[in-house]
């Protein structure tokens, strides 16, 4: 894998606690607090999407019911935002339909008011690991994909055709050109793409494509 800036690991998480309920949202406050974690309250969903910066790393901790954006919605909104924040939903309505719904949209938690700390807190950990290995996949594949941009339309064909596992006859035959220049174009290719083996290229383009 090409080497790329640290830009996943170095920042900060912060929990996005959001509920209508202010005593709610100063226990939750208070807890995080207590536990050494930065975090930011907001009354309403629409306050959180017009305030927050989505694009921090940590997670969502947010009332499953409340008035207006509900908490369904606003996972809904910060998908279509794109934003990969993990949302943790709390309820005091827990029915299976409704948290089935809810993790088929892709809740990284629910969990049901009154709620046990310990388990609120591993819920916490487990939603900003995964929004880490999230931001850390999403910076890898920008990166190569930045190299793949630096490819000439000719290199990119050849990559795509030793990728496919052709050699470098069967690649000149295909697109057409000697066998020399294809081993230049792999030559260029492979500086481009900062790899060293044809293991190492094909782990990367596939990388890119997941």
């Amino acid at each position: 894998m090409p080497k790329q800036p640290d830009i996943a690991g170095n920042l900060d998480p912060i929990v996005y606690v959001i509920d209508d309920d202010p005593e709610i949202r100063d226990a939750l406050l208070d807890l995080l607090a207590a536990s050494n974690k930065r975090a930011a309250a907001f009354a309403s969903g629409k306050e959180f999407l017009e305030r927050a910066h989505i694009d921090a790393a940590g997670c969502v901790l947010v009332d499953f019911r409340m008035p207006g954006l509900n908490g369904l919605d606003l996972q809904d909104q910060l998908a279509t935002m794109g934003s990969n924040l993990p949302v943790i939903f709390l309820t005091a309505f827990a029915d299976i339909p409704t948290s089935v719904r809810a993790m088929k949209a892709g809740a990284a938690d629910f969990i049901t008011k009154p709620f046990d700390s310990s388990v609120l807190l591993d819920a916490i950990e487990n939603a900003i690991e995964l929004n880490r290995e999230q931001r850390k996949h999403s910076a890898e594949k920008d990166h190569i994909d930045e190299l793949m941009g630096s490819l000439t339309p000719r290199e990119n064909e050849v990559m795509q055709a030793v990728v496919r596992g052709l050699m470098n006859k069967q690649i000149a035959f295909e697109l057409g050109i000697s066998e020399m220049t294809v081993k230049l174009h792999r030559m260029s290719l492979m500086r481009k793409m900062q790899v060293r083996s044809l293991a190492e290229l094909v782990r990367t383009v596939e990388h890119a494509r997941r």
